[in-house]
């Protein structure tokens, strides 16, 4: 009777092992995937390409023209100047502001639109934070992202691009896609969907690069859409100029 529960039990055991080897194989998928030599190797050039570019525009000034709609209507343009502080972030300065006129409306319904103008503008100031997050992208974040295994690669794009697909990049559960000119070695565009405090409050980016003359890549325009509250925020970036 002995040699049979001796039996068992070593069945048991088997059963054991394999069940925490298959556990183990699948906790480290995720690295292995991360670890993909073709993945590391384009993920590096992007780094490379936007850590170059971030230090390039150390040395410009340019102007920021920033729309803001709600329902497809324009209730305020604003325009910028704009150049990287000593933290390697853009530091704005306001030159003028250009509300949406309202024309010979009675007093009241210059308060209501007032009042709803800024209802929103804290609204819009988050979402276009939010969008600095993503555009241009941060070489460290994508490092990160490698490094957890959430980036994979899609190599159907057009002719000497490529397009990287990050996952919780900012927030949990977002999504970013990066398109990468291989042969210039730069960015073209990237799309992001994302939130705010809540999933259900969606936020999609689409910004698009462009490269100075003879200078570096820079983000030229950026749309921004809060969809809960059907607000759209616009950026167009130029008139580079050296400092």
């Amino acid at each position: 009777m002995k040699a049979p529960v001796r039996h068992i039990h070593r069945v048991r055991e088997l059963a054991l092992i394999a069940a925490i080897g298959s556990s183990m194989l699948l906790t480290a998928l995720p690295r292995a995937e991360a670890q993909n030599p073709q993945i590391e190797e384009k993920v590096a050039a992007v780094k490379q390409a936007a850590a170059a570019n971030k230090q390039a525009l150390a040395h410009y000034g340019w102007q920021e023209q920033e729309t803001i709609s709600i329902e497809g209507e324009v209730k305020d343009t604003k325009m910028y100047q704009v150049q990287m502080g000593s933290g390697g972030q853009p530091q704005k300065t306001e030159v003028s502001n250009d509300p949406a006129a309202h024309g010979h409306e009675g007093r009241l319904k210059k308060h209501v639109v007032a009042h709803v103008t800024d209802e929103y503008q804290q609204y819009g100031q988050q979402i276009a934070a939010l969008a600095k997050q993503y555009s241009p992208p941060d070489p460290e974040k994508l490092q990160q992202a490698y490094a957890q295994g959430n980036v994979s690669v899609n190599l159907g794009g057009s002719a000497g691009t490529i397009s990287l697909v990050i996952k919780n990049y900012v927030k949990p559960n977002d999504s970013m896609t990066l398109v990468f000119n291989e042969a210039s070695k730069a960015i073209e565009s990237v799309r992001v969907a994302t939130y705010l405090t809540d999933p259900s409050d969606a936020v999609t980016i689409a910004a698009q690069f462009a490269k100075i003359p003879g200078g570096p890549s820079h983000v030229a325009s950026t749309t921004v859409d809060g969809v809960s509250k059907q607000l759209t925020v616009a950026t167009q970036n130029s008139n580079y100029q050296q400092l």
